[in-house]
């Protein structure tokens, strides 16, 4: 399968943007990814025709009780689950800040929970809350070399007390993808549950919670090229058995009783379009396929593939420029576990200090802890500014990595006198 990389650019209008006579390149994908054009389409539309709260008598709010339910049709097959597990907040934090309260309420002084230092720190934060209710709250360490999790470390830590494992699917700063049907086949034989934090995976990769056994998995449409939207899935057993923080007057049924005040109609629109863009673009690689979930498959294999020979060229590269130092895996045969997301340092210059002059050219990347508190810590990098990201998506070309490269060496070679 081969990507068409003029018919996927053509989708999204951001890309046309120019600076200084240049195409803008977006390396800041793992920030908040750019849009299709039929996502803005879609919430304009929403807008226009159906801007209604649920379970009204008239027509605009019978539209958007229909456009929930399609919209969670639409994420269970992007991750392989049904539609009744499927719930919408804010964002990723308010979803975990949620479940990790109510699953607080089960936990005993003692009961201990595993975070690790490769998450995100809205996977961290929210269980170390829990303290407050006598919960012990123990870090799963990293391999210092690669930024891999260190299996042997949680295997130590984990014990009958344990209850919830929270892991990240992937990490956002650095791009290491953990070994997560390792991670839930161990918690679960000391029967703890395991929280997955996916937002960073979810645009890079193919998620299938069924086959993987997951309990909890949270991601965000606004990292899979769609609106602010937050999506947690949880196994229907635990949505209907917790007890969620909510108004009286709100359902109880699940999944209804997990989506606390007035949903994101606009942005649930947008997420249905970002979904349906995939799924066209497995389509555009096997027309006959009809099934949603098999031609999502399909375009996610392909980006993930794609993504990989970017990172086999990115990589290697950006070794070969003076004072650089990456941070994250750079064997070449250990591809298959990182996204095309880096995170590197130049000596001599600040993470912010290259960040900017790159936008300056055009080329806009992240810099600083990018929320990943732990692990910019564990790395002796946050006092100092942490690190430059730069994170390709499957928009990206050949040509815009190269520029990067380019540029690069040009600011090594030539400082900037202040």
């Amino acid at each position: 399968m081969v990507l068409d990389l003029g018919w996927i650019r053509a989708q999204f209008p951001a890309l046309r943007q120019e600076m200084n006579g240049h195409p803008v390149v977006f390396l800041d994908g793992p920030g908040g990814t750019q849009v299709p054009n039929r996502v803005i389409d879609a919430i304009a539309n929403y807008l226009l025709t159906s801007n209604a709260n649920l379970h009204g008598a008239f027509i605009t709010s019978v539209r958007t009780d229909a456009l929930v339910e399609r919209a969670r049709s639409a994420v269970a097959d992007f991750l392989g689950c049904d539609a009744d597990e499927v719930v919408f907040g804010a964002n990723m934090t308010t979803l975990t800040q949620a479940m990790s309260r109510s699953i607080g309420r089960e936990l005993q002084p003692g009961d201990e929970i595993l975070v690790t230092n490769l998450d995100h720190d809205a996977n961290v934060s929210c269980w170390l809350a829990l303290e407050e209710r006598g919960v012990i709250v123990r870090t799963v360490d990293i391999h210092l070399t690669d930024c891999t999790l260190d299996l042997t470390d949680l295997e130590h830590k984990l014990n009958p007390r344990t209850k919830v494992v929270a892991i990240n699917y992937a990490s956002n700063a650095v791009g290491t993808i953990s070994n997560v049907a390792e991670v839930i086949r161990m918690a679960h034989a000391v029967g703890a549950w395991v929280f997955v934090d996916a937002v960073h995976y979810a645009p890079h990769g193919l998620i299938n919670v069924r086959s993987l056994d997951c309990d909890f998995l949270v991601c965000s449409a606004y990292k899979f090229f769609g609106p602010h939207v937050g999506i947690l899935y949880g196994k229907r057993e635990h949505l209907t058995r917790l007890r969620p923080y909510k108004p009286r007057p709100a359902p109880d049924a699940i999944p209804y009783r997990w989506e606390t005040g007035t949903l994101n109609f606009e942005g649930i629109a947008g997420t249905i379009a970002a979904i349906e863009y995939l799924t066209d673009l497995g389509r555009q690689m096997t027309p006959m396929i009809s099934n949603r979930r098999h031609a999502l498959t399909t375009a996610m294999v392909t980006i993930q593939e794609y993504e990989r020979s970017l990172s086999a060229y990115l990589i290697p590269h950006l070794l070969e420029i003076p004072g650089v130092t990456l941070y994250g895996i750079t064997e070449p045969s250990q591809f298959a576990w990182r996204t095309p997301t880096v995170g590197i340092r130049v000596a001599g210059y600040s993470p912010l200090e290259l960040a900017t002059q790159l936008g300056d050219r055009g080329i806009f990347a992240w810099n600083g802890n990018f929320y990943a508190l732990n692990l910019i810590q564990r790395l002796g990098l946050e006092a100092d500014g942490g690190l430059l990201r730069l994170g390709c998506m499957h928009y990206n070309t050949l040509e815009e990595v190269q520029r990067l490269l380019h540029v690069l060496h040009e600011i090594v070679a030539h400082p900037m006198v202040v």
